[in-house]
């Protein structure tokens, strides 16, 4: 990959390549080649592999296959079903049977220089260190949520992306979606007066951050069908268990496998994050709430505004609320049009929306904002730094639960203060052959 985004094809790849599938090339140039049908010609093409299709991947993989501009290639994955049902959903999209399967991303990565981005839809265990590697591959990347497991994971996927060059988006996706944009930028642009509290929305299916105890071994399936070993990845090893495969609800809610309040906290803190203007920086102080859900807990910021951890308050999920000196305002999933405290604020949807796309100029989509910022070269809207500081938050969230005590933080330094068992917890070790 160049700095503009385009594979990078050396003389020696091309006359290989050539060599190797010489009685394979066409006599003339497809239609398809050249963009038939309103598709963009091969060249103008984003080529595209995914690491993970199942789950949330799945629903991002229909989305991208739904792009005229996406053209995706490969798929890995430690899980045989998955591969081959993800296969068959791209070859029966492009009616024909080119889609090559991978267990291994490191065999992707390394053999497939002609991909442009990844789509990383793993576990939480996964997302950092597959972001990592492909990027240093020279791929853009799509990165599902939570972003990290740890402090330390946050900031190299930070300055990876910055060394090589590499467009990120987490997905983060509500703070593309238009119910939720408006009370933000509402609140950014002043309009509930002087912010000074925020509520961020906790999943209620963790009750104990710290939980971490192991599930009855069974009988490992057939490494072809389930890579076991690859499915944990840099995670402590422990026996197999069937259970273990049921989606985030599953796994989630062990300490080793997962980043404790981040399920939801990754969507909830960065928008609440966004809202109130902090979203590159994080919390300095973090308050013991007495439990080991997060319920209730009381973080503040540097500029004094409180963020409070909440399981209620909401008619959905992942909402978030901001208040100020004048007004309020409350969304959450499926609220087509946010509360307020006065109607008056419903009447400015138009023309503040109109207003946010002609100055943010993004689309009020996520997938399609990291397409566009692939092409384009510019930050996406959860860039990884807009990713990396709320997911700190998030982590900060998860040690003083742990710890038991409060905590002060410096987002400066990205230290505690005064605290050594804190700040050994913003990394986790890492089996082998992983590490940062």
């Amino acid at each position: 990959m160049n700095e503009s985004g385009r594979s990078k094809v050396t003389r020696r790849g091309f006359l290989q390549g050539a060599a190797a599938g010489a009685v394979a090339l066409p006599y003339a140039i497809t239609s398809d080649a050249l963009g038939a049908a309103g598709r963009p010609p091969a060249s103008d093409r984003i080529v595209m592999g995914g690491i993970g299709i199942g789950g949330r991947g799945s629903h991002d993989l229909r989305w991208l296959l739904g792009d005229k501009r996406v053209q995706f290639v490969a798929v890995c994955d430690v899980r045989k079903q998955r591969r081959d049902r993800a296969k068959s959903t791209i070859d029966k999209k492009y009616r024909n049977t080119d889609c090559k399967l991978y267990r291994d991303m490191r065999e992707l990565l390394s053999q497939r220089g002609d991909i442009d981005a990844m789509l990383n839809a793993t576990g939480d265990r996964w997302h950092a260190m597959a972001a990592i590697l492909a990027m240093k591959a020279g791929k853009d990347v799509y990165s599902e949520k939570p972003g990290t497991m740890t402090i330390a994971e946050g900031r190299a996927v930070v300055n990876t992306a910055k060394r090589y060059g590499r467009i990120f988006q987490s997905g983060m996706q509500r703070l593309s979606q238009p119910n939720f944009i408006f009370p933000t930028e509402l609140s950014r642009r002043g309009k509930f007066g002087e912010i000074h509290t925020i509520r961020a929305h906790q999943w209620p299916r963790v009750t104990d951050v710290t939980k971490n105890d192991w599930l009855a071994a069974q009988p490992e399936p057939k490494k072809e069908e389930l890579d076991w070993d690859l499915w944990l990845g840099p995670v402590p090893k422990r026996p197999y268990n069937a259970k273990y495969l049921g989606g985030c609800g599953a796994w989630g809610i062990y300490w080793d496998l997962a980043a404790g309040i981040a399920g939801w906290g990754s969507h909830t803190f960065a928008q609440c994050q966004m809202g109130a203007g902090l979203e590159y920086t994080s919390p300095v102080e973090y308050v013991y709430p007495g439990n080991s859900s997060g319920a209730g807990m009381v973080t503040r910021f540097a500029n004094g505004v409180k963020m409070i951890l909440e399981f209620t308050g909401w008619r959905g999920s992942c909402g978030v609320k901001y208040e100020g000196t004048e007004g309020w305002a409350s969304v959450a999933d499926g609220y087509s049009m946010a509360d307020f405290s006065s109607p008056a604020y419903r009447g400015e949807y138009k023309k503040l929306m109109a207003t946010y796309q002609a100055e943010a100029r993004r689309p009020l989509d996520h997938m399609q904002d990291f397409l566009t910022c692939v092409k384009s070269r510019r930050q996406t809207i959860a860039d990884p730094e807009v990713m990396h500081r709320s997911m700190s938050t998030c982590h900060a969230v998860n040690i003083c639960l742990a710890l038991k005590r409060d905590l002060k933080w410096d987002p400066e330094k990205e230290e505690f203060i005064g605290d050594a068992d804190a700040n050994r917890m913003r990394s986790r070790a890492m089996r082998a052959p992983w590490r940062l």
